[in-house]
């Protein structure tokens, strides 16, 4: 039997943007979208995290009686996807990570909480607050971007992945990063691949960060020829 995929979305994103890839992959296998607490217009008192966000798939996993999965993770997705498999590898099969961010400094995060005010977004960038609604709802998308922003906060003060951390992870994973991606960067993304015993990395033309922008057959393939591929 097929290991089963879970596609897992970004910060400020939900489950709704992952469904196109969801359709195309599960011709060929299972595939389990999920959202994270407090998005998906999905209230939540609890401050964001990693941990959060770790534990919400592992309930996922155990609620759907899912034993072992290989994981596609986009942005914030692939970093819950691989503190899962330092937590509990044995759940975890393969990860694919799209356009992830792993060093995280205050100074870059200072530089992306300046960008999470929701007036702001409102007033400068309507069609950004119009999209966060659609996939947030109208009363819950401020509140996730300012637990986004605490949380991005968070991190650039006490990062939850360092070093040592990935190089515990024996998970084949393979790192992807478009080459016009300005979230992340080549340098770190392959350093990261590095560290990690099993890693690979992946540079994908002429893409940029949005997963929106990810052109959809050419990333059914990735995903597949990595899982598929003898380990």
């Amino acid at each position: 039997m097929k290991t089963p995929i879970l596609l897992l979305h970004g910060a400020l994103g939900s489950m709704e943007q992952l469904v196109p890839l969801q359709e195309k992959l599960s011709l060929e296998r299972e595939v389990f979208i999920m959202n994270f607490d407090g998005h998906g217009k999905s209230n939540s008192e609890t401050d964001f995290s990693i941990e959060l966000f770790t534990q919400n798939a592992i309930d996922f996993l155990i609620e759907k009686k899912i034993s072992k999965v290989d994981i596609f993770g986009y942005s914030m997705g692939g970093y819950v996807a691989l503190n899962l498999a330092l937590k509990h590898p044995d759940l975890v099969g393969k990860i694919i990570t799209l356009g992830t961010k792993f060093e995280w400094t205050q100074t870059f995060a200072e530089k992306e909480v300046k960008m999470l005010d929701p007036d702001v977004i409102q007033m400068k960038v309507p069609a950004f607050a119009e999209r966060l609604k659609q996939l947030h709802g109208t009363e819950n998308w401020k509140n996730v971007v300012l637990k986004t922003a605490q949380m991005m906060q968070n991190l650039g003060e006490n990062p939850t992945l360092e070093e040592g951390d990935f190089q515990k992870i024996n998970t084949h994973t393979l790192i992807c990063l478009g080459e016009l991606d300005a979230m992340s960067t080549k340098a770190e993304s392959k350093e990261v691949s590095t560290w990690l015993p099993n890693g690979q990395f992946l540079e994908i033309e002429n893409l940029k960060h949005p997963i929106e922008s990810a052109p959809l057959d050419k990333m059914v393939s990735l995903i597949y020829n990595f899982l598929i591929k003898e380990t």
